[in-house]
């Protein structure tokens, strides 16, 4: 049953016009702080290029191949940066904008999930960032000792977005097995179960996301993903039991 009564087109594409105003002007307002403090974060994950260069005594550095390459670089780590500030009032207008045409259960499933998936995603992207200098360490050694590593500061910026994504990602999986239980597409017993497949694609992911000679990095982000999978294994289960109960008592009602 719908929570609220059917609104007309015209009111649709109203509500969705300001709350699409308000997200774009969140988002705008994040983009300036995001420029403001884009220099910082910049030196923040381009450091583990010249700490690699100052450990090996090396040639390494990260340079911009266009005359615009640093301007465009800076740009798109200040609206991404704005992206993420303003996460908060997008991810409510979208909710808000969601909610009316969803049932009590849908609500409930995607308060849950946002109420997971965000801290899981702030986790998973932390460990990424805390993975990264090892994997500049691994990559970047093999290159010859005579050679100099020169990167592009656009290839760079790619290669750290997209791990620190991977990652955070991997992260939020759990919450959405947890939610496909809830909606009855998945039990906890069947999550249970295939927990060996679970722990060696846990293991192949992270032994590709650190350097394989260091074990210890590779098991300290592998334990808490193994952990959040059988976390979200036994609140399944919890699930699956109290509603084959409530389905019980419902059945033994009836007459």
């Amino acid at each position: 049953m719908r929570r609220e009564a059917a609104m007309p087109i015209a009111s649709h594409l109203a509500e969705l016009r300001r709350r699409l105003f308000v997200s774009g002007a969140a988002i705008l307002v994040g983009a300036v702080i995001g420029w403001l403090v884009s220099e910082p974060v910049w030196a923040f994950l381009s450091s583990p290029i010249h700490a690699f260069a100052a450990e090996h005594g090396r040639v390494a550095a990260i340079n911009f191949d266009t005359i615009t390459g640093a301007f465009d670089l800076r740009m798109q780590l200040a609206i991404q940066l704005g992206v993420i500030l303003s996460a908060p009032v997008w991810l409510y207008q979208v909710f808000a904008f969601v909610v009316p045409g969803l049932t009590r259960a849908e609500t409930r499933a995607g308060l849950l999930f946002v109420g997971l998936s965000v801290p899981l995603f702030a986790a998973g992207a932390s460990a990424g960032v805390w993975v990264l200098p090892h994997i500049v360490e691994l990559m970047a050694g093999f290159a010859p000792d005579s050679s100099a590593t020169l990167v592009t500061a656009g290839g760079y910026y790619d290669f750290v977005l997209k791990l620190v994504l991977a990652v955070g990602i991997a992260f939020v999986l759990p919450a959405f097995l947890v939610i496909l239980n809830r909606i009855g597409i998945l039990s906890g017993s069947t999550i249970l179960h295939a927990w060996r497949l679970a722990i060696m694609a846990i293991a192949l992911f992270t032994a590709v996301a650190t350097p394989a000679a260091d074990v210890f990095s590779m098991l300290l982000l592998a334990a808490p993903m193994v952990c959040l999978y059988f976390g979200a294994a036994g609140v399944s289960i919890v699930h699956d039991r109290r509603l084959e109960r409530r389905r019980a008592k419902e059945f033994a009602l009836l007459p």
